[in-house]
């Protein structure tokens, strides 16, 4: 199951869109929905989760935590929605395309796909590319 919570004043227009398209994601990397939590945040709240469990104390746009087992994908991801339209202003895409990027990649880590490393990085891009198109698409 995949829900949506809002910490802040955001709400993700057609939500069982969303869910589906997260569904092919994760079955198109041969693994299996278990529970997923999106939690829409502000900076200062994804900051605070960042120092307190990670020891980072920088901000940044997506936080997972994984729960999986084997080919179980699930989760919680926190995502900062200040951090969102402030990517896609630097790289000058729509906030939409930038908000598909980072749900996509908190799924990916889940599935394995890391991006400590330029190649992990690299493959963990064409991942993403790849997973955008994806939506709205039915498998």
């Amino acid at each position: 199951m995949i829900s949506f919570n809002y910490e802040i004043d955001f709400v993700l227009e057609e939500e069982n869109v969303y869910e589906s398209w997260i569904a092919s994601i994760i079955k198109s990397e041969s693994k299996f929905l278990g529970d997923i939590n999106y939690i829409f945040c502000n900076d200062e709240q994804l900051l605070k989760i960042n120092i307190e469990y990670l020891n980072h104390d920088t901000l940044t746009d997506i936080i997972s935590f994984d729960y999986s087992e084997a080919n179980l994908i699930q989760g919680d991801i926190f995502i900062s929605i200040e951090r969102v339209q402030d990517n896609a202003n630097d790289f000058n895409v729509s906030f939409e395309h930038e908000l598909k990027r980072v749900m996509a990649h908190g799924v990916l880590h889940y599935c394995g796909y890391k991006d400590k490393t330029e190649k992990d990085t690299v493959l963990m891009r064409q991942k993403e590319d790849e997973k955008i198109n994806l939506f709205h698409v039915e498998l």
